[in-house]
């Protein structure tokens, strides 16, 4: 999660999200891409419309409707964040206003309802990959730890991973076999990861 502009104001830490205003004929969704290229920022993984917001209150851009956008990208491409913005962890950042706190928790929920049948962690990983890697992923995403075992059983059930022939060192242990994502239909059943979760 991301928070720009932090402050210190009335005593108190503050923040604002990232934020634009559409040009004239432009969609939203180009306006949310376009703001992403402005932080320094590639075409993101994945990008989607959360809602619209109003409480009654200015926005910090003076304007009485929000349209929230949630992306993910590469925290190491943002170029820009040096001096004008930092990360914070899995929940919604501290300080914002109202409007912009509920839009921050509305776009994780958003997010990690959509993991359950959306491939958004793959899209954050090479084209081959560990299964360690893509629990460290799914445990980003969703600020929590994840069961090993259980999250191994849930990704195979589920038929999105299949192994290759190919292994990686990763320290003293045993070699860890690569996994590339590849998921198989099956009728009349729609692909969902569900996993047993620990805080």
């Amino acid at each position: 999660m991301l928070s720009v502009r932090p402050a210190h104001e009335h005593g108190r830490d503050v923040g604002e999200l990232p934020w634009t205003r559409p040009r004239p004929g432009e969609a939203l969704e180009s306006s949310a891409r376009r703001l992403l290229r402005a932080l320094g920022f590639p075409d993101p993984a994945w990008i989607e419309q959360v809602g619209a917001f109003s409480d009654g209150r200015k926005h910090p851009g003076d304007t009485e409707l929000s349209v929230c956008f949630l992306a993910i990208v590469n925290a190491d491409d943002g170029s820009w964040l040096k001096g004008h913005g930092v990360w914070t962890g899995g929940g919604a950042p501290s300080g914002l206003s109202a409007r912009q706190r509920a839009m921050a928790e509305a776009g994780l929920t958003a997010l990690r309802a959509r993991m359950d049948y959306a491939p958004i962690p793959f899209r954050l990983l090479p084209a081959l990959f560990t299964l360690s890697d893509l629990q460290q992923i799914y445990e980003l995403l969703l600020a929590r730890r994840l069961h090993k075992a259980s999250f191994r059983r849930a990704l195979h059930a589920a038929w999105l991973v299949e192994p290759t022939d190919e292994w990686r060192s990763e320290g003293r242990g045993r070699p860890a076999q690569l996994f590339r994502y590849a998921p198989r239909k099956r009728r009349g059943q729609r692909r969902a990861v569900r996993f047993d979760l620990l805080r």
